[in-house]
């Protein structure tokens, strides 16, 4: 019985989006202590897209790596819907080029 809830709650934290089986856990990582969460998640769309719609548009777009990163650190509106992607200029490069790779894989 013990063994049938923790499946259950990994489970459910698996399709609720709190925990990415997809994602590298450590892009994962970097995503929730970035507060990424709190408008995305990899399958669902919230107040911005989901990752994994992220990663569909740019699908062998060679620049979608620089075109992102940039939409991160300084912001946009207009490719999603009128909700803007707020600047994170207080994260670093490196970590915004982590995470957008990882999102890129999906």
């Amino acid at each position: 019985m013990k063994g049938i809830m923790v499946i259950a709650g990994a489970s459910m934290l698996l399709t609720t989006g709190i925990v990415s089986a997809e994602l590298d856990s450590s892009v994962d990582e970097l995503l929730r202590n970035k507060g990424c969460y709190a408008c995305h998640s990899v399958d669902q769309k919230r107040v911005g897209p989901a990752y994994k719609e992220i990663a569909a548009k740019y699908a062998g777009d060679k620049s979608a790596n620089a075109t992102l990163a940039d939409k991160v650190y300084n912001g946009g509106s207009g490719a999603w819907g009128p909700t803007p992607m707020i600047p994170h200029k207080h994260l670093s490069k490196d970590d915004i080029q982590t995470m957008v790779d990882g999102i890129l894989k999906l």
